[in-house]
């Protein structure tokens, strides 16, 4: 069954712990907009404007991931068993709380530690470089990892891997979707809230056909509206005002990110370099990626597609149902039809004119 490209995807992020979602804490992840982020600092570089200003901001902030160790259990899959390359560049976007000093462990069956990365979004960038869609993964999908982990959550990889998790969790996507990840990156929320401090705030269009206020005592009124970033986090965190809960949060965080990112390219911010420059070092700054990901070839690969900042499409992967898992976990089973379709559009190129039916 086709994905809704741009529109209300139904689990666009998932909630925040082991319980269904009517009944789940109001904790919130630290985390869940780490994607949004680097799909900003993506935006900046590719609109071209200052680019070797905005790459040397980008390499001297950025860090890197434990170098993956070819050896080791721990990644997964082998150079061998990972999917063939495609002519599209694709990323896995991590929002992670490991390391994050959130002091504040899951309790997983199985996990140790149960650090997890709370969103996971693959961005696939054609060939044409004409376009961009962005594919968020539940966090609660019920996946076998690889390298014998057994079943688990899709996003336990990251904790299970240890040093590794990183590309446990690349390994894990790819053995879901059967398609090559080419880097890999994870963003902290402190990205996110200098994003929307350096912008002055943003506004944001909720589609909520009423007024609704937050645990943190903001309400927030149906069309468009300024938050700053205190405001912006408790809109994109909050459910318990909505009958469908989780699927209506969904919905806010994709009008979210969609706003950051048109906001954050526009004619006023991009022809300030030093707005752009702040914008892209607050980011770098909590952000982590492969080694292979370096400013030139940050800088390289969102230039070729700098004509698709104003054509990104948000899906979300289909599931097959709730359910509960074997050690009491509440889960989203998956729609193995689905993926194999957005399997074989991944690998043909053609994910834009699927998403678009």
């Amino acid at each position: 069954m086709p994905m809704t490209a741009a529109g209300p995807a139904e689990q666009f992020f998932i909630h925040d712990d082991d319980e269904p979602p009517r009944r789940a804490k109001r904790r919130g992840s630290r985390w869940i907009l780490g994607g949004a982020a680097t799909l900003v600092i993506l935006a900046l570089l590719a609109a071209g404007v200052y680019l070797f200003t905005l790459q040397r901001s980008y390499g001297s902030n950025v860090t890197q991931f434990a170098e993956e160790d070819p050896g080791s259990d721990s990644i997964g899959l082998s150079e061998e068993e990972r999917p063939d390359d495609t002519e599209a560049r694709t990323i896995l976007l991590l929002g992670t709380d490991v390391g994050g000093g959130s002091g504040e462990d899951e309790d997983l069956p199985r996990v140790p530690g149960g650090g997890r990365s709370d969103t996971m979004m693959l961005v696939n960038i054609p060939e044409s470089g004409d376009s961009v869609q962005v594919i968020s993964i539940p966090r609660d999908l019920w996946v076998e990892i690889p390298g014998g982990y057994g079943w688990h959550k899709v996003n336990a990889g990251l904790a299970l891997g240890g040093d590794q998790g990183h590309w446990l969790a690349r390994a894990t996507v790819e053995d879901l979707l059967d398609v090559r990840i080419d880097h890999v990156t994870a963003v902290d929320l402190l990205g996110f809230v200098g994003l929307v401090e350096e912008l002055g705030g943003v506004r944001v269009n909720s589609g909520y056909s009423e007024p609704f206020t937050t645990s943190e005592g903001y309400t927030f009124t149906p069309g468009e509206q300024f938050m700053d970033a205190d405001q912006a986090l408790s809109f994109v965190r909050h459910r318990s005002s909505f009958p469908d809960g989780d699927l209506q949060r969904i919905r806010n965080q994709q009008a979210f990110i969609r706003a950051v990112i048109e906001q954050s390219v526009s004619p006023s911010n991009l022809a300030n370099p030093v707005q752009a420059n702040n914008m892209v070092s607050t980011f770098a700054s909590h952000m982590m990626t492969d080694a292979d990901l370096t400013a030139t070839r940050a800088g390289s690969m969102v230039w070729e597609a700098r004509g698709a900042t104003g054509d990104i499409q948000f899906a979300t992967l289909p599931n097959g149902g709730s359910g509960w898992s074997p050690d009491g976990q509440w889960i989203w089973n998956q729609d193995t039809e689905a993926q194999a379709e957005i399997s074989q559009a991944l690998q043909d190129g053609t994910l834009s004119d699927y998403l678009s039916d």
